[in-house]
Formats: C-alpha cells, sequence, structure tokens
C-alpha cells in the first residue's frame, strides 16, 4: 500500500453470490473527492432489496468487480471537490447515490446527488430517505400522476417503499389502503398514512377492498405493486376505470388476461428510479424537504 494514503473499514465483493460474497476488510484506501464531489463520513448507510439483486448477480446492471455496495447513506462532509459551492465541510447530508459504494466508512458522492440532512432526522433515518422515498415520489406523481381525491392501494405497504408511499399519499390528500402480512405490519402501516389496511394473506382480502371503496364499479384509482408477480391479476380487477397498476417490485412471470385492462381502460406501468432525470430528483427532492419540515416524513428503521 502507499504511503501516506488514508485507509479505512469497506465491505467488498470479489465475486458475485450470497450474503457471504461480503468481505469486510480494513485497508480500503480512503476515495478523493474530484471537482463535482464531496467525501462523505458515513454514520449510516440504506439497505435496498436492489443492493442484494445486484450482489447476487441477478441484476441488469452489473458492476465491475472488486466493488463496495450501498446507494444510500448519511453522515458528515469530510472533504469536497475543488468545484463543490453547495456544500462545505461538517454539513449533514444525506445521499441517494454514491460513487464509491455506502457499505463503509467513507463514501463519495457526487454533489448533485447530495441533500441537506434537517436535525429533525437522525442519520439512520436519513440513510432510509433515499431509494424508498425516491421510488414513493416516482411512482405516485411520475409514474401514476395521482391526485388529491384520488384513491391509492399500496399492495405491499410494511415495507421501505410502502410505508414512504403511505406517507406521501396521505400528505397530499389521497384516500389510502395498504396491506400488509402480519398484524404488525398491518399497525405499522395505519401508523404511518393509511386510512384501512388489510391483511394479504386472507383468502378473501380483495373482497374486503372491493366493499371499503365502494360499489363494483368504482375500484381503486391506483396500485402501487410491490410483488406483481403474485398480485397483478388481481390488481386488474379492482381497479377504477380510467385505473392505473404502478409496479415497484416483482419476483418472476404472471399470466394475467389483457382483457381485464380494456372495459376500464386501465394502465400497467413499470417504475425504475435509475431512469428519473435531475430535475426530477430536484423535484422529488424538494417534496420530501418540505415533509421534513412539515413532520409527515418519518422513516421507519
Amino acid at each position: 500500500m502507499a504511503t501516506g494514503q488514508k485507509l479505512m473499514r469497506a465491505i467488498r465483493v470479489f465475486e458475485f453470490g450470497g450474503p457471504e460474497v461480503l468481505k469486510l476488510q480494513s485497508d480500503v484506501v480512503v476515495p478523493v473527492p474530484q471537482s463535482h464531489q464531496v467525501l462523505i463520513k458515513v454514520h449510516a448507510c440504506g439497505v435496498n432489496p436492489v443492493e442484494t439483486y445486484i450482489r447476487s448477480g441477478a441484476y441488469s446492471r452489473k458492476p465491475a468487480l472488486p466493488y463496495t455496495p450501498g446507494s444510500d447513506v448519511a453522515g458528515i462532509i469530510e472533504s469536497v471537490g475543488d468545484k463543490v459551492s453547495a456544500f462545505k465541510k461538517g454539513d449533514r447530508v444525506f445521499c441517494y447515490s454514491t460513487v464509491s459504494g455506502g457499505y463503509a466508512e467513507f463514501a463519495l458522492a457526487a454533489d448533485d446527488t447530495i441533500y441537506p440532512l434537517p436535525e429533525t432526522l437522525n442519520f439512520r433515518q436519513g440513510a432510509a430517505l433515499g431509494i424508498p422515498y425516491f421510488t414513493a415520489c416516482r411512482a405516485l406523481f411520475h409514474s401514476a400522476r395521482a391526485r388529491a381525491g384520488e384513491s391509492v392501494l399500496v399492495h405491499g405497504a410494511s415495507g421501505g417503499v410502502g410505508l414512504a408511499t403511505c406517507q406521501i399519499a396521505r400528505a397530499h390528500g389521497l384516500k389510502v389502503l395498504g396491506t400488509a402480512g402480519s398484524e404488525e405490519g398491518k399497525k405499522l402501516v395505519l401508523q404511518n398514512g393509511a386510512h384501512e389496511v388489510f391483511n394479504h394473506k386472507e383468502a378473501n382480502y380483495i373482497d374486503k377492498i372491493k366493499m371499503s371503496v365502494g360499489d363494483k364499479d368504482k375500484g381503486v384509482d391506483v396500485i402501487i405493486e410491490m410483488l406483481a408477480n403474485e398480485n397483478l391479476s388481481n390488481d386488474l380487477k379492482l381497479l377504477s376505470h380510467g385505473g392505473r397498476v404502478v409496479v415497484v417490485g416483482c419476483r418472476g412471470p404472471i399470466e394475467i388476461n389483457p382483457r381485464d385492462t380494456m372495459a376500464k381502460e386501465t394502465s400497467i406501468i413499470g417504475v425504475s428510479l435509475s431512469s428519473s432525470t435531475k430535475e426530477e430528483f430536484q423535484q422529488f427532492a424538494g417534496l420530501l424537504q418540505a415533509g421534513i419540515e412539515k413532520g409527515w416524513v418519518k422513516p421507519v428503521i
């Protein structure tokens, strides 16, 4: 190792596979920020499902090996590149897309992927903002074009993206229905903005949702779907006229009847956070900053 270089602990992945391929190393060189980059001393790191897909080698995007996983971090800026003007050493920040990987003591990030972290949120909450909350914003407003007064069913609401969606939808005037698979999960969903919650392990829960939204022709305006390979066929039967299913998560194929989309002219829309433009990320961040100030953005650890 070259002399004079600072070293840190970091998780490194040398081959794709299960959790056992994650290796803790204590002699990783601390990266140096270039022109529009900052170096963050990581206080907390988000662990998201997408990172497990990437690690397994089953994801469409494969990083060059070896690599350090992790997109979302929160911490304090250690140093900044010479063209960074909006941030300085000592600032509390959160980031949704590190350059060097977040499972480390220090992480590099581009200055347009970091945002101030208010004192009202701790670092663990800050690390839970990135992928879950930005995905929820994109699904609700960019993909579904949800509006106040509409109803939204969050199918799988007790996870990170689901709870974020419930909080955001409730704050923006939607009627929020959620599903979860346990009593604990149901309670959590109600505490985070849902008006009603249903157990998706019950045989007749679809009928209960239909009863909740009123007459059989009404249906749900928007469904944010976390497990499309299980639920998509039922989702199509639950939609209102012009209703939209937004697919956030899927773990395999499913057979559907396209006729279920015809009479009510419904839509199935996929969402991918990585397709967002810089301007869209700025819009989502502005919405979340307002929510943090008003107190309705409350990441659940």
